[in-house]
């Protein structure tokens, strides 16, 4: 039941995602459409509501109940994001707005981006660890096992992503045309002054 919880909220995430943009944009219903993407964390709540009923009726705690977790986790640390990157892009698209704006490419702004998704992947493992703490402890004497698993799995999940964010730190990606630009600048002074 569970999984079934999760997939529903997964595409009613994506349904309401739509139905909020296409009111905003396409119906001219701007008031309308925000009241409907503002339902989006009723589904989270759902969700948690659901998988506490299932372990408060003597559900064996398994990997259904830490995947729960981890998506409210997901959702809370990246749903807003989501939702922000849709919308700039529909906004464009459908109603005139100005063109999304992309992250950065190159040097340290791209580190800095970077660095930002990562704090959004620990706010997901914070938030994923915290609800799964409280189903152990409210499991109390049962297989606790595969809750712990999750936990583990989403600090490799910030382990990693925080393993890429840093290389985009220690070796920023360089301008192409910038690097170019730069280095003609820094030679013509020096021609100047040898002649």
């Amino acid at each position: 039941m569970v999984v079934t919880l999760i997939i529903v909220c997964e595409v009613g995430f994506w349904v309401l995602l739509a139905a909020g943009l296409a009111l905003r944009y396409l119906a001219g219903m701007r008031r309308t459409g925000a009241a409907v993407l503002l339902l989006e964390p009723l589904l989270e709540l759902v969700l948690l509501v659901v998988t506490a009923i299932d372990l408060r009726n003597g559900a064996t705690a398994d990997w259904k109940h830490g995947l729960a977790a981890v998506y409210i986790g997901y959702t809370v640390a990246y749903g807003h994001y989501t939702i922000t990157w849709v919308d700039a892009r529909v906004a464009h698209r459908f109603a005139g707005g100005p063109p999304p704006v992309k992250p950065p490419r190159y040097g340290m702004a791209r580190a800095r981006h970077e660095g930002l998704l990562w704090l959004r992947t620990v706010l997901m493992a914070v938030v994923a660890a915290a609800l799964l703490q409280c189903a152990i402890r409210f499991v109390g004497d049962g297989d606790t096992g595969s809750l712990r698993g999750w936990q583990a799995v989403t600090l490799r999940a910030v382990v990693l992503h925080g393993v890429i964010a840093l290389t985009y730190l220690l070796w920023p990606k360089k301008d192409p045309g910038r690097g170019a630009a730069a280095d003609g600048e820094a030679a013509g002074p020096r021609h100047k002054t040898l002649r």
